[in-house]
């Protein structure tokens, strides 16, 4: 793996970023039209808006909550797509902060030390095989 491949995999990790944001954006706006359209309780597309947000996140301040059955089954739709997309958003997130860069030179020294391993194992597995042939045959 080359150097110059490490930047794509941030480029894409911000790509997972906003497209994960702009997903929250439309989950959050359709579950406050859904609540503004649901329930009687909510009078604003403002309140839908903040009634959908408390409700994607889990927050539940009580300050305006779904009254009505349709708007209560609204909601547990709307914590669930909240949960799974806030979840990727995060995740996302996260990918940017803890990407390590590799340098191409690490990646040969941990190969080449692989290698080397490898060699010394193989090693060992022939000079097994001679000592249990030695073995078998009663030489000593």
């Amino acid at each position: 793996m080359s150097f110059k491949k490490h930047p794509r995999k941030v480029h894409i990790a911000r790509q997972g970023v906003f497209y994960s944001l702009v997903l929250c954006g439309v989950i959050l706006l359709l579950g406050g039209f859904g609540f503004w359209m649901l329930d009687p309780g909510v009078h604003t597309m403002a309140e839908g808006l903040w009634l959908a947000f408390t409700t994607a996140a889990t927050v539940g301040y009580g300050d305006v909550v779904p009254s009505t059955h349709a708007s209560r089954m609204f909601a547990v739709i709307v914590v669930l797509l909240g949960l799974a997309v806030l979840s990727l958003a995060t995740a996302s997130l996260a990918a940017i902060f803890v990407e390590k860069d590799v340098e191409e030179g690490e990646e040969l020294r941990i190969e080449h030390e692989l290698m080397h391993e490898i060699r010394q194992l193989r090693e060992e597995v022939q000079a097994l095989r001679v000592e249990i042939q030695r073995e078998k045959s009663g030489q000593p």
